[in-house]
């Protein structure tokens, strides 16, 4: 009874708001979130914020009173966090407590050769695709991979606008990494939206995260011009509604999509045009093609999954504190 007691546990998480869609999708588990905020709402400080409609479980704390809660665990997100915020922030013994290194990318530098930031065995660091774990070299310590987990938000899929719809913040200055010369390049040949923060100057600006579902559901596909990041979370979002997905066949995105079944992905530019153009002349092929989209993401990316593999991770990395045993246990 007293080891049922302790899986069912609600553990008390510290971390940062660094990447609002994965903070709101994370609140989904069985844990309680505490997250900094200070006056002049400094990156990764800035509380709940008002995009995402956080529950209770999401709890903000004064950036100078975290030293004095208690918490089962830390989750470092950033360099920033791991090399100067936990400095800052926490106190001695709370820097002792089990740790985990969320690392949401792939390596920046060199895609092979990139020592990742963490060298201390006694973090464990979680990628949330195999890709980034296959591609960063992560010095020996623990690792492994949680993917993607989204709700249904129950919107269905329209295709009523003939256009592709674009989801990224700050394209513009992001430049060739997420794609901005293939979103041009295509733009020429194809109808085109793009919203996100910061786009206002080459598409239609943001559209709150409750709100995405529906506006993006009407659009006849989901265009997704990123050379190299992770997975992204708008992708997933975009197959939960059944919105057939358009993108490069680089990084996870191979292993995710059969190309012309689930999805449409290659690096041939011209190809993707010509695919493009086809789902724009053939709505019941559009719809075909994010139906088996939707099947896929509702069967690998769903929050239960997500939830229960987070809560069977901070169960072996608190309940041990030995890295080297929670890494033997969990795999």
């Amino acid at each position: 009874m007293q080891n049922v007691m302790k899986r069912c546990m609600r553990w008390s998480i510290f971390t940062w708001h660094v990447h609002g869609s994965y903070l709101y999708y994370l609140s989904q588990g069985n844990f309680t979130i505490y997250i900094p905020v200070n006056r002049e709402r400094t990156d990764g400080n800035i509380g709940r914020g008002e995009t995402f409609p956080f529950g209770t479980n999401v709890i903000e704390v004064d950036a100078d009173n975290v030293r004095n809660i208690e918490f089962d665990c830390i989750i470092y997100q950033t360099p920033a966090n791991y090399l100067q915020d936990q400095y800052r922030l926490l106190s001695e013994e709370q820097r002792r407590l089990p740790r985990i290194y969320l690392e949401h990318d792939p390596p920046r530098q060199h895609p092979t050769d990139t020592s990742h930031v963490v060298k201390d065995p006694s973090v464990t660091i979680v990628h949330v695709t195999h890709f980034n774990r296959l591609m960063w070299d992560n010095n020996g310590v623990p690792n492994f991979v949680i993917e993607h987990g989204v709700t249904d938000s129950g919107v269905a899929y329209q295709g009523d606008i003939e256009k592709g719809i674009v989801v990224i913040n700050n394209l513009s200055a992001r430049g060739r990494l997420l794609g901005l010369d293939v979103f041009n390049e295509m733009r020429r040949h194809i109808p085109l939206d793009l919203i996100g923060m910061g786009t206002e100057d080459i598409g239609l600006g943001e559209v709150l995260h409750p709100r995405l579902p529906e506006f993006t559901s009407r659009y006849r596909f989901f265009l997704n011009p990123i050379r190299y990041t992770s997975f992204g979370l708008a992708v997933c979002e975009a197959m939960m509604t059944g919105l057939p997905v358009v993108g490069l066949a680089t990084t996870e995105m191979p292993t995710v999509f059969v190309n012309g079944v689930n999805g449409i992905i290659h690096t041939d530019l011209n190809y993707l045009i010509r695919q493009m153009k086809r789902l724009l002349e053939d709505r019941e092929y559009a719809a075909r093609i994010g139906k088996a989209g939707q099947r896929t993401v509702r069967s690998r990316y769903n929050i239960e999954r997500f939830s229960a593999d987070w809560e069977k991770l901070l169960h072996y990395v608190i309940k041990t504190r030995n890295h080297e045993e929670s890494y033997r246990i969990y795999q």
